[in-house]
């Protein structure tokens, strides 16, 4: 090596190399020829040299050196992993991380990327695959560095091209044009590729253009940005959706203009809505935070507030959208002078169809413990904090539906003026839904089962199991702690009431 080295210029200076592939070949040769990286000048095709550290001005005779450092290395198969042969014999194992972000970095605008990729090849030579992992070397860094600058702009390119609808002769095209940071269009292309593959477009820029026509990929000259097409039509639904997808309570303005840089606004039609959304938006975002008072459509409960009034009234009511599917009102039934007032959440499967409460299998399971505890169904009044059958279809049949809390809200005046007719002195809410509608929303069952209230609607106010919780149990033994659960809530409103009756007596 030494030998060689003391014939040498030097400097050797390097045709102009634009390309990853052009560099690669120029590599080859130069390690063939055991060129250290500081006796190189690089000339990225624009006209600037980049010359490795500690390089000398290039010696009168570097032309006739590049001659001859061409003629002499030959150019080495590839392989996977050996970016280089050399002609002494062995090969350079380069790490495949290091060829994939080397091939990034030759997307680059620095005109000391061509450079810096050789120095790091030549070092990986001399120290080994193991200086690829030590991010705190200064060309590792740099190099890592460069490479996320490319992907950055390539990311940038895949989210702000804009295409322009046009129609030539029949034929629908897309056009749009773009200004990349680096070289990075044919990075990109097989994004746009993918996408817009049933598409016809042109992705237009001012040094190099893409061309898709359904089925092969071209390039092209650039087109500068004043010649490239528009669309009005296009740019109107751009303004629109950003109008209607900004959040006023999250921007940051640091992090937008990080993320949309200034310098793409002229290519985007929605940046001309930025402006006015960010002075608007500290209004907004309060109108946003204080809460819109919460306004329930109001029912239009008669002026008779008779349970037969009621009734009838409530056969009509469209005051939500349960009504739609349902097929009759299940309002409350039982005597007017009921002491007793049983609520549950809404109609069944049988109670839609036959207009009446808990007549179906939940209904059977209400009638046995009522007995069992001594209670007649006929002296109680028996109804439903929903009058409609909520349900969704499952095969043939109809499958029971939870109403939402504003569903409960919206129907809860025909329950209050139930209530407010038949001034009972026991309430019993059976299930969740029927508690919450009475006792309000955070009200939980499990905490405050078989608890007895003094409420505006009658002196003993509890929540229970519904019936309906006996038939969904996982098991013999869970519906029977479920039933003797509702049993003894059950018996002891009935003691209550007749200590009540005692008293009163």
């Amino acid at each position: 090596m030494a030998a060689t080295t003391a014939h040498m210029p030097l400097s050797v200076r390097i045709a102009p190399v634009t390309s990853f592939q052009g560099w690669r070949a120029e590599a080859r040769r130069l390690l063939a020829r055991g060129v250290p990286p500081e006796r190189v000048e690089w000339d990225d095709g624009s006209g600037q040299l980049a010359l490795g550290p500690g390089a000398a001005p290039a010696a009168a005779d570097a032309a006739a050196d590049d001659a001859q450092v061409a003629a002499e290395a030959p150019v080495a198969a590839e392989a996977p992993v050996a970016a280089l042969a050399p002609a002494h014999g062995g090969s350079t194992r380069v790490p495949r991380a290091f060829l994939e972000t080397a091939r990034r970095v030759a997307c680059h605008r620095d005109a000391g990327r061509w450079a810096l990729l050789y120095r790091l090849l030549w070092r990986l030579r001399q120290e080994g695959s193991a200086l690829w992992e030590v991010s705190g070397d200064p060309d590792v860094h740099r190099a890592r560095a460069l490479e996320a600058a490319v992907r950055r702009d390539v990311h940038q390119m895949t989210a702000f091209v804009r295409f322009a609808r046009l129609e030539e002769d029949g034929v629908e095209r897309w056009v749009a044009w773009y200004r990349t940071d680096h070289h990075i269009v044919e990075l990109a292309a097989p994004f746009f590729v993918e996408r817009f593959r049933s598409m016809r477009w042109s992705i237009l820029g001012p040094e190099v253009s893409l061309h898709w026509d359904g089925e092969t990929l071209g390039l092209g000259p650039g087109v500068p940005g004043r010649d490239a097409p528009r669309s009005d039509e296009m740019a109107a639904l751009w303004r629109a959706y950003y109008r209607a997808t900004f959040n006023p309570a999250r921007l940051r303005v640091k992090a937008m203009v990080a993320e949309l840089p200034v310098r793409r606004w002229a290519a985007l039609p929605e940046a001309t809505e930025i402006a006015e959304l960010v002075r608007g938006a500290p209004a907004r975002a309060d109108q946003m935070r204080t809460p819109a008072p919460r306004v329930l459509p109001v029912l239009q409960l008669p002026d008779d507030r008779s349970l037969v009034a009621l009734r009838e009234a409530a056969r009509g009511c469209q005051g939500c959208d349960i009504h739609r599917n349902a097929t009759r009102t299940a309002f409350g039934e039982g005597p007017s002078d009921a002491r007793l007032v049983l609520v549950g959440e809404q109609p069944g499967d049988q109670e839609d169809l036959a207009g009446r409460p808990f007549v179906g299998p939940a209904g059977k399971v209400l009638d046995g413990v009522l007995t069992e505890v001594g209670l007649s169904r006929q002296s109680i009044w028996v109804t439903n904090a929903v009058k409609h059958f909520k349900w969704e279809p499952r095969g043939k049949k109809r499958i029971h539906s939870r109403p939402s809390q504003r569903e409960i809200e919206m129907c809860k005046g025909w329950l209050l003026g139930e209530l407010e007719a038949l001034r009972p002195e026991a309430v019993v809410c059976l299930g969740a839904s029927a508690a919450q509608a009475l006792f309000g929303k955070t009200f939980r069952l499990t905490r405050a089962r078989g608890r007895v209230f003094h409420t505006s609607w009658a002196p003993i106010s509890l929540a229970t199991y519904h019936p309906s919780a006996v038939l969904r149990a996982d098991s013999e033994a869970h519906a029977a702690d479920v039933r003797a659960a509702l049993r003894d809530d059950l018996a002891r409103v009935a003691e209550l009431l007749g200590s009540a009756r005692r008293v009163t007596g």
